[in-house]
């Protein structure tokens, strides 16, 4: 992931300038800037990407099982 650097000081007085109190916005841009890196556009659409890849991977993988369980059933219905 790539990141650009995270100001701190103008993260700060943007909370304050939306009603938060300091503290608290102080509070919350040091617990920002203590996670390290965040994600970028690029990253959710990547990630996206790969769950939407995943969801197709488990609908075909379902219907192959009920395909499976459609042929069993059919099998033991001739066989009695």
């Amino acid at each position: 992931m790539t990141s650009s650097p995270f100001d701190a000081f103008s993260a700060a007085r943007a909370l304050e300038a939306a009603g938060v109190e300091r503290t608290q916005a102080e509070a919350i841009v040091s617990a920002i800037s203590q996670t390290g890196e965040c994600a970028t556009k690029s990253d959710i659409a990547m990630l996206k990407g790969e769950i939407a890849s995943l969801e197709a991977r488990m609908h075909r993988a379902l219907w192959i099982q009920g395909g499976a369980i459609v042929v069993i059933v059919t099998a033991l219905d001739l066989m009695a």
